[in-house]
């Protein structure tokens, strides 16, 4: 008789059987198909799961679960000690006998190459399919955070709003390289000895976008977005450090979150020599909230500033902040592709390359509020004479020359400035 006895799962089992889950990986395989937490609560539930065992010591694991007559084999596990000695193979012969007297006619696993219990499954007649992909979406808001999110002010970004970013291919290049990529690609990340960010700063004049892109990042991770705003911290009888420490607080009850705070020189600006001094309490902080809010998996600070120059230097110190990332008014082919996207298919009524001259030193956001109003120029023009006439150029041109830009020389020196001092990349 072999040394092992299989049976039941009893809910005594569970650190040896998660034991043994972590034993069954090897380093750098792929993530599987089912983690522990639902292979566990699976087994806990009443699914059929059956362990093998050497007199008190757990040394292997098969659950599965089932619907009708469809079952998925979503655990395989076997201790490093007991394996190449037919227990995998006895445990999937045990688990069939379960799934078929509950009705299951066709069994599948998904598992990834080369896992635990592939060898196993081969030699219990399982047959191996090349042909099929394994197609996943994870909803990274659970129906236990909807309420907190809610509370929090949070909400979840579309994927356009990343394609709506037109025009600043620069930007959009480096943020995805550097923040987007490596947070939504983990182990490919890792394989390369890469680090995800956890906290990233964007600087740039007001209206260049730096806003769009952490809700376009978020849309694009599929995380939830939360903005805090410095403002709102001072409340009467809360003190702005124990407000902020509170909203942190609540972000750690989250599973997965990009957090914004704009503006962010009002809660961490240059602090002046006065212990006294307001800002002192609420920049010390955060300083001190960082890096716990960076232990966490699945998390993004990012915060913007007008003025990165502004900050607290030990507030911009590395540990803290990953990247320093410049965001800056468009040029003349960014502000072209903007241009095209807020004339709404109407390119072929208008010069846009005399509206791209015209609007030098717009942001994204003139441009969008220029177009705007030349569109509802013609709008009430046809309502006057119903010719049919669409927005022209001249009708653009008179809404950007009322336009007063948001950028000035003295912004785009200073912007010039922080990129030649400040930029981490």
């Amino acid at each position: 008789m072999p040394p092992w006895r299989l049976r039941d799962f009893h809910d005594d089992d569970l650190d040896q059987a998660i034991s043994v889950w972590d034993q069954s990986r090897e380093p750098g395989e792929a993530p599987p198909a089912f983690p522990v937490s639902e292979v566990v609560s699976a087994a806990r539930s009443g699914q059929p799961a059956v362990v093998a065992v050497v007199g008190d010591q757990l040394v292997g694991m098969a659950v599965a679960h089932i619907a009708d007559d469809r079952a998925w084999i979503s655990m395989v596990a076997l201790s490093n000690r007991w394996r190449d000695r037919g227990i995998g193979s006895a445990l999937l012969g045990e688990l069939e006998l379960r799934l078929r007297g509950l009705g299951a006619r066709r069994i599948s696993v998904l598992l990834p190459a080369d896992a635990t219990g592939a060898t196993a499954l081969r030699n219990s007649g399982y047959t191996e399919r090349a042909d099929l992909r394994y197609f996943e979406k994870v909803d990274h808001v659970g129906a236990s955070d909807t309420g907190l999110l809610t509370a929090l002010g949070g909400q979840l970004m579309g994927q356009r709003l990343w394609q709506d970013m037109a025009g600043m291919e620069t930007e959009k290049r480096m943020i995805e390289r550097r923040i987007v990529a490596p947070l939504a690609q983990p182990d490919l990340a890792a394989r390369y000895g890469v680090s995800p960010p956890k906290a990233v700063i964007l600087f740039g004049p007001p209206g260049t976008g730096k806003t769009s892109f952490a809700k376009a990042v978020a849309g694009r991770l599929g995380w939830p977005f939360v903005e805090i705003f410095p403002s709102r911290l001072a409340t009467p009888g809360v003190a702005m450090p124990a407000a902020l420490r509170e909203v942190f607080a609540n972000l750690n009850e989250l599973d997965a979150a990009v957090v914004f705070i704009d503006e962010v020189e009002e809660i961490a600006g240059s602090r002046s020599g006065i212990p006294s001094d307001p800002a002192h309490g609420v920049t010390n902080e955060l300083l001190k909230l960082i890096p716990t809010f960076r232990q966490h998996d699945e998390r993004l600070l990012i915060c913007a500033t007008n003025s990165v120059s502004s900050l607290d230097s030990a507030f911009l110190r590395p540990g803290r902040f990953d990247y320093i990332i410049p965001v800056g008014p468009p040029d003349e082919a960014a502000r072209k592709a903007i241009w095209l996207r807020y004339l709404n298919g109407n390119a072929d009524n208008v010069e846009v390359d005399k509206l791209v001259e015209a609007s030098d030193m717009f942001t994204p956001a003139d441009i969008e509020f220029a177009a705007r109003k030349g569109a509802q120029c013609a709008f009430e023009r046809e309502i006057e004479s119903r010719r049919g006439e669409p927005a022209c150029t001249d009708d653009y041109l008179a809404a950007i020359a009322e336009t007063r830009p948001t950028l000035t020389e003295a912004m785009l020196d200073e912007f010039s400035t922080d990129i030649e001092v400040r930029t981490r990349l």
